[in-house]
């Protein structure tokens, strides 16, 4: 995976869809997340015996210019529900100050439209230069002058979401978008700004990603140099079983999508199938990991998760800030599992990451956690889905039925992995927090250096 994301970076440069100018900029932020912050990181450990979140997800809006079907967030041009501008800079500060971290995630409702007393998404990049802002966008509003001025802010990769070609993304997103989506793109490319796509697969869907020519066509024609795959959440807007794709149709994937990663070094990241990089679950500030604000200040463990324990308005409002709404009953339940799951036992014997979701894969496990400790629902509809039998029977089956055909591949290839490695190593490499703060502690200092080796490249 690393390599893949050197290959996208060295494919953009010598394309030229990523400019000289935006990479010099691009160290100046994008470097600094691997390389600052350590002594804010160790003093976080030493105040509260763990790591901190290592990003955070902001929807800062849920109005959006289109309406999609099974919209995880419910978003549409009829809602208009924002954060302030103040509260929105707060947040990124404070996740600088208070865990060392300079990565933030803008989700929504369409991003590129939030507004807030004459203020935007650029003005706030422009403020904070030392953060690097990865942001999902439907594309469509991504002009010439956008793109400019992305280009010159230098530290967001918009991340465009398409559902196959044409008639499969204009089927879910409206007539005539796909095509504002290619526009969009080739102003990117010809700002030299980098970009990636998001790709929702449905059981609509999932046979066009199972083909070469859909990746090929928005990495090698048109120039993406990242994509994030996620699989549909029965979550949001309408919400139904019959839009996952089949446990079969996801192992499937999961093969498919490595393939890709490993013979043509591409960066591909599925949310839920890439668990065996990430170690599993990222959701309620797990460290490394992270956590996700709306749009009315709501605060939820991921953007898929949609119960809530605090409120950031509210948090403020008291004189508190970003570190105590990781100390919920709701948000230390979750990582309580993961750690009797994954980060608690030895790497011989850690769960099955390639199921990693409390969600999707785990459903019994987080109805018990919200039962116990009785967060908010987000909306009607995750008030409605916590009460209905049948949609956590068809879950709870589904994440069953996921394990039986993922558990093979996790056993003999990597437990098996582990298992053959020499004694005196597996008995040293237990997977807990000072072994995984050792791990990541290493990681950065490998990525320190990453950084001045390319930055000596390009001088």
């Amino acid at each position: 995976m690393v390599l893949a994301l050197l290959r996208a970076v060295d494919h953009g440069l010598s394309s030229g869809y990523l400019s000289r100018e935006y990479w010099n900029k691009l160290f100046d932020s994008f470097g600094g997340i691997f390389t600052r912050g350590r002594e804010r990181v160790e003093a976080f450990k030493a105040k509260y015996g763990l790591e901190p979140p290592g990003f955070i997800t902001i929807s800062p809006t849920d109005h959006c210019n289109l309406r999609c079907e099974g919209c995880y967030a419910s978003s549409s041009e009829a809602k208009h529900t924002k954060l302030s501008y103040e509260t929105f800079s707060r947040i990124v500060r404070e996740q600088k100050e208070l865990w060392g971290s300079h990565f933030t995630v803008i989700s929504g409702g369409e991003p590129f439209i939030y507004r807030d007393k004459g203020r935007t998404l650029l003005d706030l990049a422009a403020e904070h230069q030392d953060t690097f802002f990865q942001v999902f966008t439907n594309g469509t509003l991504i002009s010439e002058k956008v793109a400019e001025k992305l280009a010159d802010v230098g530290n967001i990769t918009p991340a465009i979401s398409v559902e196959g070609f044409a008639e499969q993304t204009d089927q879910r997103r409206g007539k005539g978008v796909h095509k504002r989506i290619l526009k969009g793109m080739e102003n990117l490319r010809q700002a030299g700004v980098p970009f990636g796509i998001s790709v929702t697969a449905t059981s609509k869907n999932v046979d066009i990603l199972l083909t070469d020519e859909f990746w090929d066509f928005y990495f090698d024609q048109q120039g993406a140099l990242y994509s994030w795959l996620f699989q549909y959440m029965p979550v949001g807007r309408a919400y139904t079983l019959s839009l996952m794709i089949s446990p079969e149709k996801r192992m499937q994937l999961y093969h498919h999508v490595w393939r890709h990663v490993r013979e043509k070094e591409r960066f591909i990241a599925d949310f839920w199938n890439s668990g065996t990089v990430s170690t599993g679950c990222i959701a309620a500030g797990v460290h490394g990991g992270y956590f996700h604000i709306l749009w009315d200040g709501q605060v939820t463990p991921c953007v898929f998760n949609h119960y809530s324990t605090d409120n950031i308005n509210d948090v403020y409002a008291r004189g508190d800030n970003l570190d105590c709404v990781l100390f919920s009953p709701y948000f230390e339940g979750i990582r309580k599992w993961q750690r009797a799951y994954v980060y608690d036992r030895p790497p011989g014997e850690m769960g099955n990451v390639i199921a990693p979701c409390p969600i999707r894969d785990h459903y019994a496990c987080l109805y018990d956690i919200i039962q116990e400790t009785h967060p908010t629902p987000q909306d009607q509809a995750a008030a409605e889905a916590i009460q209905d039998a049948e949609y956590r029977k068809g879950l709870i089956d589904y994440g069953e039925r996921f394990l039986k055909v993922s558990d093979p591949v996790w056993r003999d290839v990597y437990l098996a992995s582990y298992n053959d490695a020499p004694q005196g190593v597996a008995n040293q490499s237990r997977a807990t927090p000072a072994y995984l703060a050792r791990t990541i502690h290493l990681v950065h200092e490998a990525r320190r250096k990453l950084t001045q080796s390319l930055r000596s490249l390009l001088s």
